[in-house]
Parts: structure tokens; C-alpha cells; sequence
């Protein structure tokens, strides 16, 4: 198997860790870390993570040619949206509709998702594409799984600090490629000067670099 596909895996396992802890299921109703999403809401979308990657594993004819990942952001509406856009309301409903069960059920079915993707990406062809239902373009599967690698990395500290816990430490496979990600990302939204200057000159550098 791939790094990129053992890292996801790597990830998702922690995440599944996390949403398991006392803590989560000790705070569900009570308002996350993030604006306007509670913690139940937060445990579903990081949850989630995996019911995406589940999703588009099925043969599909609907598959195109795949588009670059950098341009797979620049075209998702969400990443430089209001929180009042729809693509973010429909974010946070999906994550509230995910743990709609209960932290029981959350963790039943993503340590059930866990196992059966970690046989499932062993099996895919390195060159396999997948279609995005929900997005309308196609990627490569490890592009995918570089998203979601983002978001299981960015959610869990989100998660963890809406619960008082520590930040789930992982291995640098797992955080390498998302701070790469992260900066190219940057730099595609802000430009190189101002990524280097806050890297490097904190008296020049800008109000902020985030890549989102």
C-alpha cells in the first residue's frame, strides 16, 4: 500500500481513538471550538472523513479525467465562503446529521468504516480515479486522500481542544504531507513573499497566511 494511503489510514485511526474518549461523548451538546458548530456536530464531520472516502470507492461511470489538486480547492466554494454560505451550512447540518445517534453509534460505525477501508485502499490501483458526487469533478484517489488527511489532522485538534484534551500527537508521515499541503495552499492564496515573510520576518509579515 502507498504512503499517502497508509497515512490516511494512520490518521483515521487516531480519529476514531479521539472520538471514542470519554471526554467527546462527556461534552456532545455543548458548543465546539468552532463557531456555530457543536461537539457532536464536529465528532460527525470528523467522523465523516471516512464516509467520504467509503463513498467513492464503488465503480463509477460518472469518472472524468481528474483535475489537479490545488484547483480541486480553488473551485470548492467553502474554503473562502462566510459561515452563512451554503456550502458551510451544509457542512455543519451534515456533521449534526452524522452524530444524530449518539457518540455510541459514531464511534460503531467509523471503527467499522476504519476496518473495512484499511482491506478496501490496499486493493485500489495506484492510478485509481474517483468521482466527487458532491463536488461534480473528479481526482485522483490519493489526491483524496490528502483532503481528507487535512481535515482528519485539522478536525481532531479542533475536537480535542473543544474537549480539553491534548492534540493527538502523530507520526511526521502523517504531518508532513498535510503542512505541505497547507503551505502550497497559502502561498496559492496569498502569494510566496507573504508565506516567507511570516515564516521569517515577523515584524513584515501580513495578518494572516491561512491556507483556508
Amino acid at each position: 500500500m502507498g504512503e499517502s494511503r497508509q497515512s490516511y489510514l494512520v490518521a483515521a485511526a487516531s480519529a476514531v481513538s479521539l472520538l471514542r474518549d470519554p471526554a467527546v461523548a462527556a461534552s456532545w451538546d455543548k458548543p465546539s471550538a468552532l463557531v456555530e458548530f457543536s461537539v457532536a456536530g464536529l465528532a460527525g464531520h470528523l467522523a465523516h472523513q471516512l464516509v467520504r472516502v467509503a463513498d467513492v470507492l464503488p465503480p463509477n461511470d460518472q469518472v472524468q479525467e481528474p483535475i489537479p489538486l490545488i484547483e480541486h480547492f480553488t473551485r470548492s466554494p467553502w474554503v473562502q465562503a462566510g459561515l452563512d454560505h451554503e456550502s458551510n451550512l451544509s457542512i455543519r447540518r451534515g456533521g449534526e446529521a452524522s452524530a444524530a445517534a449518539g457518540p455510541a453509534v459514531l464511534v460503531e460505525r467509523a471503527q467499522a468504516l476504519l476496518e473495512m477501508l484499511g482491506a478496501a485502499l490496499a486493493a485500489e490501483p495506484d492510478d485509481r480515479v474517483v468521482h466527487l458526487p458532491w463536488a461534480g469533478w473528479s481526482l485522483r484517489l490519493d489526491d483524496l486522500l490528502l483532503t481528507r488527511l487535512v481535515e482528519l489532522v485539522v478536525h481532531s485538534d479542533d475536537l480535542a481542544a473543544s474537549v480539553g484534551l491534548e492534540t493527538p500527537e502523530l507520526p511526521t508521515s502523517v504531518i508532513d504531507p498535510v503542512v505541505e499541503l497547507l503551505a502550497r495552499l497559502a502561498v496559492h492564496r496569498h502569494g510566496a513573499t507573504a508565506v516567507i515573510r511570516t515564516l521569517s520576518r515577523a515584524e513584515r509579515a501580513p495578518a494572516t497566511i491561512s491556507a483556508f
